[in-house]
């Protein structure tokens, strides 16, 4: 219970707290929401883009998101951090983009203006984790739980089937609903573009592009030239090391040998003798 091999969910879950944190002390949460008709298409402010998922407005949102992202660090400790970490970010970039373009040329003019706000925080992200959660954690256990009372009577008894990671799934589908319905919009998009990353249905560009390795902390690897010293040096201290092994054994006399062969029971009957 830990973020052991898992640097990149740690600076997400501490850097989403902090940021929260820091948008409630300095008042400044009217930052981080897009009112699209307000924001985007009146004033143009197109940074909202980047800025709407950096924090969340509620303290409910910011623990069920750090749990989240905790609970999921198993991709990460599966996958590496430089994966993960080029993840989360061709993830960013998608998501910031997709949902309020889908709000500004759809959904807004086909709702006559009611659906216009997109609130802040990272639930596309979080859902495009999710995503891969989904399909490569496998569930270690399932329980049901009844919905009547009484004694179960039989396998028809009204009961509901739960999983180990159920869990999971609920607290995400806290966030997906929490200010509906631009908070859905987000998960749909997230676990989308999540779907879409591991069934290589984006550009191949970026499926396959990966961060510097110093990003996650990386340090550098070795050169291929000091691989193979390295390796000489090696061959070259086992071979004189079995030459010297050979030399000495050709010196041993033949008596050297047979004690050197000699059993346990054989040595300690040699004892004896001496002893006498």
């Amino acid at each position: 219970m830990s973020f052991t091999n898992a640097p990149v969910t740690r600076t997400l879950v501490v850097g989403l707290v902090g940021a929260s944190i820091a948008a409630s002390l300095f008042d400044i949460k009217h930052y981080f929401y897009i009112s699209i008709g307000t924001h985007i298409l009146r004033y143009h402010q197109l940074w909202r883009v980047l800025a709407y998922q950096l924090c969340y407005l509620n303290s409910s949102e910011v623990l069920f998101g750090a749990m989240a992202l905790y609970n999921m660090r198993t991709i990460e400790q599966r996958w590496g951090s430089r994966k993960y970490a080029s993840f989360i970010l061709v993830t960013a970039l998608f998501t910031s983009m997709v949902p309020p373009l889908i709000l500004t040329a759809f959904l807004r003019p086909l709702s006559f203006g009611v659906l216009d706000f997109l609130p802040a925080g990272p639930t596309p992200i979080i859902f495009a984790i999710l995503a891969q959660y989904h399909a490569m954690i496998p569930h270690m256990y399932k329980y049901k739980v009844a919905l009547a009372t009484g004694p179960p009577t039989g396998q028809d008894s009204a009961t509901l089937t739960f999983s180990d990671k159920s869990t999971r799934y609920m607290m995400a589908g806290q966030l997906a609903m929490s200010q509906f319905p631009g908070s859905l919009l987000g998960a749909v998009v997230g676990w989308l573009v999540g779907y879409a990353w591991r069934n290589e249905a984006l550009p191949g560009v970026l499926t396959r592009w990966r961060v510097p390795g110093w990003v996650v902390g990386m340090r550098g690897q070795k050169t291929n030239a000091e691989f193979e010293n390295m390796r000489r040096r090696l061959e070259s201290e086992g071979a004189s090391t079995g030459t010297a092994s050979g030399i000495q054994q050709q010196q041993a006399g033949p008596t050297e040998g047979n004690n050197r062969r000699r059993t346990m029971g054989q040595q300690l009957i040699d004892e004896v003798r001496g002893a006498f």
